[in-house]
């Protein structure tokens, strides 16, 4: 005799769902705490290898919260801006920069955690950058398509030369004394984009 499956999954429930994980993590990160899988764990009811089930890692349960907590300052930075084109992107990555620049949360987290911090937002194999490249390469074609800009070079390329250098300027290069310094990468973004800064 064979047994009749009715869709529900063997054992008991999960207490809490990923995006209540997510939700713990953001709250977290926002207040410049730790993101402590541990703690979420236990506040949530759900087992550690739930979470790390659900996310892989630590490092890309964290890089989903800087994801959920990033896209609406970029929806922000694009919001209400008159220019177009060249000139309209390069406003939107400077008032991105800037706000990234000034936001409490990510400076606390790459402040407390430097090197996991850059290998979660600055890594190619994280989550971070290569959503912001999807998202910046997107703005960039939206221009492209409405026929207000014409990129130098292919929008994903360019989109990951903005990420890039948005990184070095904000996050990396203490040494060639350019970190924070986002009056000078408005300057480099708009020689990259081919318009005046």
């Amino acid at each position: 005799m064979s047994q009749i499956r009715t869709g529900k999954s063997r054992g008991r429930p999960a207490a809490a769902s990923r995006e209540d994980v997510l939700d713990a993590g953001l709250y977290r990160y926002l207040r410049g705490s730790r993101v402590d899988v541990q703690a979420i764990a236990a506040e949530l009811g759900v087992g550690r290898a739930t979470i790390y089930r659900w996310f892989g890692s630590r490092e890309k349960l964290i890089g989903e919260v800087i994801i959920r907590a990033t896209e609406p300052v970029l929806v922000e930075a694009r919001t209400g801006l008159s220019g177009k084109g060249g000139a309209g992107l390069l406003d939107t990555f400077d008032r991105f920069n800037r706000a990234l620049a000034d936001a409490p949360a990510l400076r606390a987290f790459v402040e407390q955690e430097r090197d996991a911090a850059l290998r979660i937002i600055a890594s190619g194999a994280g989550p971070v950058q290569p959503r912001m490249v999807e998202l910046i390469a997107g703005l960039i074609e939206e221009e492209a398509e409405a026929g207000t800009y014409e990129p130098p070079v292919e929008p994903s390329t360019l989109g990951y030369a903005i990420v890039r250098l948005a990184e070095a300027f904000l996050f990396n290069d203490a040494v060639a004394g350019i970190r924070g310094d986002v009056d000078r990468l408005r300057e480099v973004e708009a020689a990259l984009l081919g318009v005046p800064s």
